[in-house]
């Protein structure tokens, strides 16, 4: 990194790609700790980008993702996973030496390499997962405090360099969120657990209602709103997550499909008991969650 970046947390320019929930809480997280001079959006509509203007979350904006990373020392990757490899490719001829890119996306594993080795001589990678956010993508509901408190796993190579990942480590500790380190693919491996099959199963719910009735979702009561609000994030976004961390879905939708099937037979032979036991199964590990 450069000497004044080593010195201090500081990043004359940012630009944020994909001003949603989570670029545009980062946006207002360097602003309120006064960790950047001017933030720069990238985005497909022009209508937003003027909004985040307005509002105050970016200081101005460009539809041309290379011209808004000019001069950057700071890049935050934001868009849905799929399209992190495609801007990475458009912009590096416009990445200053010395920048430092991380992201916000849900899928790691394969993908960090593939990113890291699309990086200029001199550009910096590390890769970021802030657990945080909601099943609303807009920057309506943007926050400065939204990573306060909150995990973040960063998920550093044998490749990634030390300052670039001391500064990726920094800044999230700046907005308050605690950091873990953790192997990309082992990362993967648990949020393909208990975030992205939890997503894919509230889609199929909601799905299945569909296939009965449509009719009958108008006597949802708040059981069914609590385990399906995650079906109302956005489709684009869980589209690229699931097919990017595919094998380990595969593999869970198969387990999954053992427990409904165990469920099935315990109903077709009437055995309340066996039924019970499942369902208490579940409880005491639910428990754990505070």
């Amino acid at each position: 990194m450069s000497k004044g970046l080593e010195n201090k947390l500081f990043f004359n320019k940012t630009t944020i790609i994909g001003v949603g929930l989570i670029g545009a809480s980062f946006a207002l997280a360097l602003r309120e700790k006064g960790l950047c001079e001017t933030i720069y959006g990238y985005g497909r509509k022009q209508e937003n980008l003027r909004r985040a203007k307005d509002r105050g979350i970016i200081d101005d904006y460009s539809l041309d993702a290379s011209r808004a990373c000019e001069g950057s020392d700071l890049i935050l990757l934001s868009t849905p996973v799929g399209v992190f490899k495609d801007i990475v490719e458009k912009i590096r001829g416009a990445i200053k030496k010395d920048a430092l890119i991380t992201d916000g996306g849900s899928v790691k594993g394969r993908l960090v390499y593939d990113l890291e080795s699309l990086m200029p001589e001199g550009v910096y990678y590390v890769g970021s997962h802030p657990i945080a956010g909601s099943d609303r993508s807009g920057i309506d509901d943007a926050k400065a405090d939204l990573f306060n408190n909150a995990r973040c796993i960063i998920t550093p190579t044998e490749n990634s360099n030390k300052d670039a990942l001391k500064k990726v480590i920094s800044v999230w500790e700046a907005f308050g969120a605690r950091t873990e380190l953790m192997d990309p693919f082992k990362h993967d491996e648990i949020y393909a657990v208990v975030s992205h099959f939890p997503h894919v199963v509230a889609y199929a719910i909601v799905n299945t209602v569909c296939d009965i009735n449509s009719k009958y979702i108008e006597y949802a009561g708040q059981g069914f709103k609590d385990t399906t609000r995650i079906a109302l994030s956005s489709s684009e976004m869980w589209r690229d997550i699931s097919v990017f961390n595919k094998d380990n879905l595969i593999k869970l939708l198969g387990i999954f499909r053992d427990n409904l099937d165990k469920i099935e037979k315990f109903l077709q032979a009437g055995d309340a008991s066996k039924i019970e036991e499942e369902f208490l199964r579940a409880q005491e590990l639910r428990k754990r969650l505070k």
